[in-house]
């Protein structure tokens, strides 16, 4: 965005839980690429999953120390598991601090896929992925695997669908996938990668452009 209007683009990050809200101007992004910012409300904490707190780079779950409260209506479940012992909250992001106290995002601790025990962010593939130039849009998930737990799966929109027919659609799409799991695999380590890609002609997106992963593992359980 910086690249197409110039250094005027402001970024911020929070929630309507008003728990914690970090905000980057466009000379401190350049200087700290892919950042959110520094925080303006609530200090952030990145935790592990037994809730030890992790060093500068450490990648964790997001928590907020803050005066803030809140809790989620008719839902005191969701509401508990917003909150630790330490009266932090959380809104389910991945991410790390730098050295200079800036917040980087990885992933929703929801997506999260375990397989073979190895906690692997799918944003990651995804990134990778969508760089190719045959794809259009992707998004990457896990689904049930009887010896590792969760394997990881693409869901690939072509940029040219008719691409696709060249050789039979089955042909194609079989040589496809495997090029992008070559892809990929060239650019990030092999477990994080996808062992199975489908296509779609359109990934499920609500108007907002956010991908409902909820309906991309109910094309999948078909």
């Amino acid at each position: 965005m910086i690249d197409w209007l110039g250094p005027i683009v402001y970024e911020f990050y929070s929630g309507s839980e008003g728990s914690g809200f970090c905000a980057i101007g466009p000379e401190e992004w350049l200087a700290h690429p892919g950042s959110v910012g520094r925080s303006l409300l609530g200090t952030p904490h990145i935790l592990d999953e037994d809730g030890t707190e992790l060093g500068v780079g450490a990648e964790g779950q997001i928590w907020f120390e803050s005066a803030t409260t809140f809790e989620y209506h008719g839902d005191p479940e969701k509401t508990a598991s917003a909150w630790n012992d330490r009266g932090w909250s959380t809104l389910g992001d991945i991410g790390h601090v730098d050295a200079d106290g800036y917040l980087y995002l990885t992933d929703r601790v929801a997506h999260m896929i375990i397989s073979g025990g190895v906690n692997i962010y799918p944003r990651e593939a995804e990134d990778v992925l969508i760089q190719h130039p045959d794809v259009l849009d992707v998004g990457v998930i896990g689904l049930p695997d009887p010896e590792m737990g969760e394997r990881v799966v693409a869901f690939v929109q072509l940029a040219d669908p008719s691409s696709a027919t060249d050789a039979g659609v089955d042909a194609r799409v079989d040589d496809l996938a495997d090029e992008l799991v070559a892809w990929c695999r060239e650019r990030l380590t092999h477990y994080k990668c996808p062992t199975e890609v489908r296509v779609l002609d359109e990934l499920p997106r609500l108007p907002t452009g956010k991908l409902r992963k909820a309906d991309l593992l109910a094309l999948a359980s078909r």
